[in-house]
């Protein structure tokens, strides 16, 4: 059987045994909107939950755009090209507009990579910033939450009149959905925040989890913080295998992010009968496997599906490194993932990006990882706690010869933008 994987720009073609395959697994079929731009309008004139946006706009001075970053594949340009001329037309001056792109702790988003993230119009006509997490005096203290994270949120927003976030559902590794509240926890939030609402009393929880919102702590504390932040108005939608619209929502953050989060669950779930000795998946693709710290998305998602003892087979290009200089220095810091989280359990003890190698060593502790990727030597690789492979096909043959002829191969070509669920 031949599949392609989602691989950086271009994708990966792979031959695996047909006997063995179960799968591929994939987003469930839905046609895509014949006309998105109709749509997002539609919803603007209609949303869920609150009043049309032209009259959550009328009368106010100023207004702040929370956008995704470069890593999460939103149609930007198509959002905010109906957005703006609302606010314009309900008497919001453009040089009060600002558009403000939720990195988090991300790294900036600059020069064409802007071009690209919002189109030349809106980057060459339009107040463009980038959220700096690490520069606290940037933020507006809002006080602590009631499970005790010290909120920090982005003065610009906290300062804006009309409040307004965009974004992209899918499944999420902690916070079981991306979208809605996400935008401003942790997209806009100082690392004081985050370091506090990515701690292991939040993502040691059995349900901060992948497609899991009911008794998630990590849904429901930046739920809390995105509330008590404020947001008027959210406008989000979900995507096909092909990056195409498939709906959108629009209105209040709470009640149309959930009209979104239904819709998204149906179409992301893939239901496999018994576990797998192997799982070959990847990272989505471009933007999303550009470094080995976001590729971490597409091991959780697939491991309710792999068995105790199992091998996960990764396909991600890598070609922006590892990650920040914080989350590389973790593999030279520790020689083992056990001994990495004793570190992190004691609440003394941080550093920064720690959480994604914390959601990392949940999948060590259940499956071998092995990678694919043109990005990063194999020497390098193999220092963070994985195995390098020079093809998905070596990779299965040496998996059949460990768990026999008779073993079993799930397919994610989507990785973590499907949900692989046991039943």
């Amino acid at each position: 059987m031949r599949v392609r994987l989602d691989y950086g720009r271009t994708g990966l073609e792979v031959e695996l045994p047909d006997a063995n395959v179960v799968g591929p697994l994939s987003l469930q079929p839905v046609e895509p909107l014949a006309d998105p731009a109709d749509a997002v309008a539609a919803k603007l004139a209609a949303p869920t939950g609150t009043a049309p946006l032209a009259e959550l706009a009328r009368g106010r001075r100023s207004a702040c755009i929370l956008i995704c970053d470069i890593t999460r594949p939103v149609p930007n340009e198509l959002l905010l090209g109906h957005i703006l001329p609302v606010l314009e037309q309900a008497g919001i001056p453009r040089e009060a507009i600002c558009i403000l792109i939720a990195t988090g702790l991300h790294r900036p988003n600059e020069g064409e990579e802007l071009v690209e993230l919002v189109g030349r119009h809106i980057a060459e006509n339009y107040t463009v910033v980038n959220h700096d997490g690490r520069d606290l005096a940037a933020h507006t203290a809002l006080g602590d939450s009631p499970r005790g994270v010290p909120i920090h949120i982005d003065t610009r927003y906290i300062e804006a009149d009309l409040k307004i976030a965009t974004g992209l559902i899918e499944p999420h590794l902690m916070a079981g959905f991306s979208g809605g509240r996400k935008l401003i926890c942790p997209g806009i939030a100082a690392l004081e925040t985050v370091r506090a609402w990515h701690s292991p009393p939040f993502l040691e929880h059995p349900n901060a989890d992948c497609g899991i919102l009911e008794g998630n702590p990590v849904h429901e504390e930046n739920t809390w913080i995105g509330r008590h932040a404020g947001c008027d108005f959210i406008v989000n939608v979900t995507l096909d295998e092909n990056r195409q619209v498939t709906s959108v929502v629009a209105g209040d953050m709470e009640e149309a992010f959930l009209e979104g989060v239904r819709f998204a669950s149906r179409v992301a779930r893939a239901e496999v009968h018994q576990p797998c000795d192997v799982v070959v998946t990847s990272s989505a693709g471009y933007p999303l496997d550009t470094t080995f710290y976001q590729s971490v998305k597409g091991l959780t998602g697939v491991l309710p599906i792999v068995k105790e003892g199992g091998t996960i087979i990764i396909a991600a290009s890598l070609d922006e490194g590892i990650g920040s200089p914080e989350f590389a220095g973790l593999f030279e810091q520790f020689a083992t993932p056990n001994e990495f989280m004793q570190f992190i359990l004691d609440p003394d003890n941080f550093i920064l990006d720690q959480w994604q190698l914390e959601e990392m060593a949940k999948v060590l502790r259940k499956a071998r990882v092995r990678y694919v990727s043109d990005g990063l030597p194999a020497s390098t690789l193999n220092g963070l706690f994985v195995e390098a492979v020079p093809s998905v096909e070596q990779a299965v043959a040496e998996a059949l010869a460990e768990y026999g002829p008779e073993a079993r191969i799930a397919v994610v070509p989507k990785g973590p933008y499907v949900l692989p669920v046991l039943t």
